[in-house]
């Protein structure tokens, strides 16, 4: 708290008084849903601002790794399909284990034989060989799998854990994203920051798409819906005689008061995890290996030729930012309780990212966090603003005319206008961001 000056408290006042607006002038759920969605929001910001800020890395994929979040989520709270698992689940198993065979026989064969045309032959051998031999097993394992109750289940579901194990969700998001990573990050960060950034855009894509297609995985777009949360649920408080006793001393109706408390529930736990998150991006900051990052950053020549290995300390910052993203995934796909892959947009889940990291300002841990809950509060107030707005230009109009109904369908759209027009003033008048870096 000691870098933070007193303009920059004055910032974080001026989101709690957003946020108690919100809850004096559209209600306390109201508030908390956005102050909700404003931690998991500067936990992305954290994840990306970890790349770039420190290292400089351009991702551009942050929708992708934000999914695979999302699908941990269900692989550990979904029960599984005891049907689905007898009819393909061996030969499932089976087929990723030849899957990844292949892969590390390439790999060992690119590394032992010689170059030259001989090695090259026999990596393709290995490939092609072993993609038929997959798909010989994981073809007739998928049908079988999807075909079980395909209008209710079709996939092979996940461990089943629920009430506070479901957190378990939010480490093994960011494990799935950190694996994914690491494989993405061997073969892509060598490239320079444009290819980067092209790179990782379309990786996004594919794992979106795959999200899509395999319905033995994630249902596809048929989507995942009641992941188990690690909260308590409303029905059961409201069958509490003794949460109900609470309620009515405090005045409250119980409908309201259930839902009060899961909303502040999702906000303690929520809290946690930002506060460790930032803590330990702290103390990544201020460490030598912190400075040594924002060193490669600033200088690549310099630092390689001080004997820096840049690619590998590339590979370790965006292997943690990528996880970061992936634990917020998991977050949110318990906050919602379920997966809807087509969901997955770039404009949400890349383009909004960095629009927080530029806007709270990169390279600053609490800058990051702070347009983590200034864009999210525009984000979804703006609507309701320019709803507003609309209806009052169009009251002096005819009912039903075509120029009302036209502005009045446009109010949404407003969203977009504002984020640009905020993107253009702040890369205009505060080029590093409202808390810039130190």
């Amino acid at each position: 708290m000691s870098q933070l000056s007193a303009r920059d408290l004055g910032l974080f006042g001026l989101v709690a008084v957003l946020i108690l607006g919100t809850g004096i002038f559209q209600g306390v759920n109201t508030a908390l849903v956005l102050l909700n969605m404003g931690l998991v929001s500067a936990i992305m910001s954290l994840g990306v601002n970890l790349q770039w800020g420190f290292a400089g890395l351009f991702n551009i994929g942050v929708m992708g790794f934000v999914a695979l979040g999302g699908l941990a989520a269900v692989l550990i709270g979904m029960p599984p399909t005891t049907e689905a698992i007898a009819a393909g689940g061996g030969g499932m198993a089976i087929a990723m284990t030849l899957g990844a065979a292949t892969i590390v026989a390439a790999i060992v064969a690119y590394r032992h034989l010689a170059a030259g045309l001989t090695r090259n032959l026999a990596v393709l051998g290995i490939v092609v060989v072993g993609f038929l031999v997959y798909r010989t097993f994981f073809d007739p394992a998928r049908d079988a799998i999807e075909a079980v109750n395909p209008a209710g289940t079709g996939y092979l579901g996940g461990f089943g854990l629920e009430g506070a194990g479901m957190i378990l969700a939010w480490p093994a998001g960011g494990l799935i994203a950190a694996g994914a990573a690491w494989v993405i990050g061997k073969t892509a960060l060598g490239l320079r920051s444009d290819y980067l950034a092209i790179a990782t855009l379309g990786i996004a894509e594919i794992i979106i798409a795959i999200l899509k297609a395999e319905d033995w995985l994630s249902r596809g777009v048929k989507n995942v819906v009641g992941i188990p949360r690690p909260v308590s649920y409303e029905v059961d408080l409201q069958a509490d005689p003794a949460f109900a006793e609470r309620a009515d001393a405090f005045g409250l109706d119980i409908v309201a008061a259930s839902t009060l408390q899961v909303r502040l529930e999702w906000t303690i736990l929520f809290t946690i995890v930002l506060v460790l998150i930032l803590v330990l991006a702290q103390l990544a900051l201020n460490s030598p290996w912190g400075r040594m990052m924002r060193a490669i950053r600033d200088n690549e020549t310099a630092a390689e030729a001080m004997g820096k290995d840049v690619t590998a300390r590339h590979l370790q910052i965006f292997v943690l930012g990528s996880a970061i993203l992936g634990m917020a995934g998991a977050m949110m796909t318990t906050l919602d309780s379920q997966l809807t892959p087509s969901a997955y947009q770039p404009l949400r889940f890349t383009f909004l990212i960095w629009v927080m990291v530029i806007v709270g300002g990169s390279g600053n841990n609490f800058g990051a966090v702070l347009g983590g809950f200034i864009i999210w509060f525009l984000w979804v107030q703006v609507e309701v603003g320019a709803a507003f707005i609309m209806e009052v230009i169009t009251a002096p109009l005819p009912d039903g005319s075509a120029l009302e109904t036209h502005l009045l369908a446009g109010a949404p759209h407003m969203r977009l206008l504002t984020m640009g027009l905020v993107l253009l003033l702040m890369l205009r008048f505060f080029p590093r961001g409202l808390i810039p870096e130190r």
